[in-house]
C-alpha cells in the first residue's frame, strides 16, 4: 500500500526546512550586500587583486584585453588561422588569477565572501551576527547550499518513490539522510533506498542487472501524448486548424532543413577571451554545471600547448568560449537579424573541426565535449543536430558506466554531471519529438546526484577560479525533469491511456499526488532559487526560468481535465473537475501573460519554450470557446491581448527553424478562426 503524509506531517516537513535554512538566510542577509564599495554595516568591501588581464591594459587595443592577429594563408590555399603562439605564451606566463582566500574561513564567511579571522570556536563576524560558526571539516566538499538541496531532494525522492511504487518510505526505515553529516549523501540515499526494497516481494520493483528498477517511471515513456502537436487531435482545436499534422512532422521538417554550414571561414578573435570565460561561468554554466571552474586553468594551458587545434581540452575551451560569447551578448538569437552570424559561431566552428577525432574516443572529457556542443546547437535552434551529439555522449556514457572502474576517480563527479545533462537534454527533446531513445535512462536509478567539484589547492597554486561551482539550479532541474517524466508516464503514456481503467475518476488521485509532489519540489528549493509563485518579479533569470518550468509542469498535470470538459461540458459541474480545470488554466495564463519573460531562458530553452508556448496557447484558445471553461479565465479582452502577444512572439521565432515556422503558422491560423467563431452570432 502506498503511504501518504497527513497535513500535520507536511507542516512539520516545512518547519524542518525552515530550521535548516535559518543559518543560510543569516549568511545571505541584507548585510551581505555592498553599496559604493562598503557593506551596510560599515565594513569596507574586500578588494580583489588585479589579474594579468587587467595589468595588460593598453597593450591590445587599449581595453586591457589580449588579442592575436591571423596569419596569412599557406601555399595550399588553406583558410586563415590565428597565430596561437602568443596565446600559448600568455597561458604559461601571464595567466595570473588573484590569490585564493585562506581555506580556514567558516561557512558563514564563505557564503558572504567575507574575510574570516579564523578564530575558534566563533569568528568575529559570527559573534556579531549571533550565528552558529561552523568550520568545514577536512574531506567535506559540499557548501551549505549543496547540502540543503541534496537533503531536500533526497527526502522528496524517497517520498515520490514510496507513493508511486507502493513501497514504504525509506525514511520510515532508515531515518532522514543528512548531507551535512555525510560526504556521500546521494550515495547513502540510493543505497538505503535500494536496501529497503525486496525485489522478490515488491511488485514492479524487480532489479535488472544494472541495479535499476525494471519499470522506471522517472524516465520518459517511449510512446506518450505530451507533445504540443497532439493537441491538434482534439475536436475543438481541429476546427481551428485546416491542415492535418502528423506528430512526426516536426522531425521530418527538421531532417529536411538546410544543413549547418561550418566549412565557411569564421575568423577567430581571442581579444575578449577573459570576458567570454567569465560570462560562461556566470550565465551559461549555471544551466549545465558541466565545466569545473577549478580545473579551467589546467584545461586552458593544455589546450594552448595544442594550439587549440586538437584534443578534448582544446574542444572544451573553444566550446566554453562559444557559449560564453552567446551568454555575454545577453540577447535572444530570435532578436538578431536572420543574416547575422550567431554569437560564438567562430569558436564553435573551430571546435567542430576537433570533434570527429573525439567521436571514436570513449572518455569522460570526450563525452563532456559532446554535451557542450549539444548545448550550443540548442542555442542556435538545431534540435536534431543536438540530439545527434547527445546520442554520441550517451554511447560513451553507457560504455563508461558499464565498466565504472575505467573512470578515473578525479573524473567521477564530472562523469555524473555529463550523465545528468545527457538524460535531461534528451528528455526535453523526447517530450516534443518522436525520436529513438538512446538507452541512457537505464542507469538513472543507480546514478547519484551531483555534488561539488573537488578543489585541489596544489593544482593551481595562487590562482582563483574564473567562476563558482553553482549547483542549485542544476539539482532543482534534475528533480523537476524526473517529475515531468513521471507525469508523462502516469497520465500521457499511450499504454496507460488505452487501459480500460483510465477515466477522469481514476485520474483524480494521480493528478492530486503529482501536484503534491510539485509542491514538495517547490518547498524544497533553497532560498536563492526559490521564486515567488505570486505575481511578483523574480530576482534573476534562474528564478524566472524555474517559475516558467513550474507552471508548465502544473499545466500538463491537469491538462486532461480540460480535454474532458471540451468533450463533455456537463463534467464542469463536478467540483473536483472544475477545480482541476481552474488550476490548469491559471498555470497556462501565468506562463503567457508576460511572454517576454521567456527570453531569460533563451540560451538553454528557446526551442523547447516555443513548443511549450504553442501548447499552452492552443489550450487557452480552446478554453475561450467553451462557456464553462471561459468562465474560469480572465476577461475576454484580456485573453485577446495575451493570445495576440503570444502569436506575435512565436512569429518572431519562426525564421529560426522549420519546426518553429510550423508552430507560428498553426497559431496564426488558429487565432484567425477563433476570432471568427467568437464574433459569429449565436443562434
Amino acid at each position: 500500500m502506498a503511504t501518504t503524509e497527513s497535513a500535520p506531517e507536511r507542516s512539520l516537513l516545512a518547519d524542518e526546512s525552515a530550521v535548516q535554512f535559518r543559518n543560510q538566510m543569516v549568511a545571505e542577509g541584507p548585510n551581505a550586500q555592498t553599496v559604493d564599495g562598503e557593506h551596510h554595516d560599515g565594513r569596507p568591501a574586500a578588494k580583489r587583486a588585479r589579474s594579468s588581464y587587467d595589468k595588460n591594459a593598453g597593450q591590445a587595443g587599449g581595453n586591457g584585453e589580449f588579442c592575436t592577429t591571423p596569419t596569412a594563408t599557406d601555399a595550399a590555399g588553406a583558410m586563415d588561422r590565428p597565430d596561437f603562439s602568443s596565446l600559448k605564451r600568455y597561458s604559461q606566463d601571464t595567466l595570473d588569477y588573484p590569490r585564493r582566500r585562506a581555506t580556514i574561513a567558516c561557512e558563514i564567511c564563505r557564503s558572504r565572501k567575507s574575510r574570516c579571522d579564523g578564530v575558534k570556536p566563533k569568528c568575529k563576524l559570527c559573534s556579531e551576527l549571533g550565528a552558529d560558526c561552523v568550520y568545514r571539516e577536512p574531506g567535506i566538499k559540499l557548501d551549505a547550499g549543496d547540502k540543503l538541496i541534496l537533503e531536500q531532494l533526497a527526502r522528496i525522492e524517497g517520498l515520490l518513490h514510496s507513493t508511486l511504487t507502493g513501497t514504504s518510505p525509506v525514511s520510515a526505515h532508515a531515518g532522514p539522510i543528512s548531507p551535512a553529516t555525510s560526504n556521500t549523501a546521494s550515495d547513502d540515499f540510493h543505497s538505503k533506498r535500494l536496501s529497503n526494497i525486496n525485489p522478490s516481494t515488491t511488485p514492479g520493483a524487480a532489479l535488472n542487472g544494472l541495479g535499476t528498477w525494471a519499470a522506471n517511471i522517472s524516465t520518459i515513456p517511449k510512446q506518450h501524448t505530451t507533445p504540443a502537436l497532439h493537441l491538434l487531435q482534439w475536436p475543438v482545436i481541429k476546427t481551428l486548424i485546416s491542415r492535418q499534422c502528423d506528430p512526426q512532422v516536426l522531425v521530418q521538417m527538421e531532417m529536411s532543413r538546410e544543413p549547418l554550414n561550418l566549412n565557411q571561414h569564421y575568423p577567430l578573435d581571442f581579444s575578449n577571451i577573459n570576458v567570454y570565460t567569465s560570462a560562461f561561468f556566470e550565465r551559461a554554466n549555471v544551466w549545465y554545471a558541466v565545466v569545473n571552474p577549478y580545473a579551467w586553468t589546467q584545461y586552458y594551458r593544455s589546450a594552448a600547448t595544442q594550439s587549440f587545434r586538437a584534443g578534448a581540452e582544446s574542444c572544451v575551451v573553444l566550446l566554453v568560449l562559444a557559449l560564453g560569447e552567446a551568454a555575454y551578448s545577453g540577447v535572444s538569437i530570435s532578436r538578431l537579424p536572420p543574416a547575422q552570424t550567431p554569437p560564438g559561431m567562430s569558436f564553435f566552428a573551430a571546435a567542430w573541426n576537433i570533434l570527429p577525432n573525439l567521436m571514436i574516443q570513449n572518455s569522460v572529457p570526450c563525452a563532456q565535449c559532446h554535451i557542450l556542443a549539444a548545448a550550443y546547437l540548442m542555442y542556435i535552434v538545431r534540435p536534431l543536430e543536438a540530439w545527434n551529439m547527445l546520442c554520441n555522449a550517451s554511447i560513451k556514457q553507457q560504455l563508461l558506466l558499464s565498466s565504472p572502474h575505467t573512470i578515473p576517480p578525479q573524473l567521477k563527479e564530472l562523469n555524473e554531471r555529463v550523465y545528468w545533462n545527457t538524460l535531461m537534454m534528451e528528455s526535453d527533446l523526447l517530450a516534443e519529438l518522436d525520436l529513438p531513445h538512446s538507452g541512457i535512462a537505464q542507469f538513472e536509478e543507480s546514478m547519484r546526484l551531483p555534488r561539488s567539484f573537488p578543489f585541489d589547492v596544489s593544482s593551481s597554486p595562487g590562482e582563483d577560479p574564473p567562476g563558482s561551482d553553482d549547483l542549485w539550479y542544476f539539482l532543482a532541474e534534475i528533480a523537476l525533469r524526473r517529475l515531468l517524466n513521471r507525469v508523462s508516464h502516469l497520465i500521457y503514456s499511450v499504454a496507460h491511456k488505452r487501459s480500460a481503467t483510465f477515466s477522469i475518476a481514476s485520474l483524480e488521485p494521480v493528478a492530486a499526488e503529482l501536484d503534491f509532489q510539485l509542491s514538495q519540489w517547490y518547498e524544497g528549493l533553497p532560498a536563492p532559487v526559490k521564486f515567488p509563485r505570486e505575481r511578483l518579479q523574480a530576482r534573476d533569470q534562474i528564478q524566472t526560468v524555474l517559475r516558467l518550468r513550474y507552471f508548465a509542469c502544473r499545466t500538463i498535470i491537469f491538462r486532461p481535465y480540460i480535454q474532458a470538459v471540451l468533450s463533455d461540458e456537463s463534467l464542469a459541474t463536478e467540483p473536483g473537475v472544475q477545480d482541476a480545470c481552474r488550476k490548469c488554466l491559471e498555470a497556462c495564463v501565468r506562463q503567457l501573460e508576460y511572454i517576454t519573460a521567456h527570453h531569460e531562458g533563451h540560451l538553454p530553452y528557446l526551442w523547447q519554450g516555443a513548443l511549450s508556448i504553442m501548447s499552452q496557447t492552443l489550450l487557452l484558445m480552446a478554453a475561450t470557446l467553451s462557456a464553462p471553461l471561459s468562465a474560469l479565465l480572465p476577461p475576454a479582452h484580456q485573453m485577446d491581448v495575451i493570445i495576440a502577444e503570444t502569436v506575435a512572439e512565436v512569429e518572431r521565432l519562426a525564421h529560426l527553424a522549420p519546426s518553429l515556422r510550423l508552430c507560428a503558422e498553426i497559431l496564426g491560423e488558429a487565432e484567425q478562426r477563433r476570432q471568427m467563431l467568437i464574433k459569429r452570432p449565436q443562434r
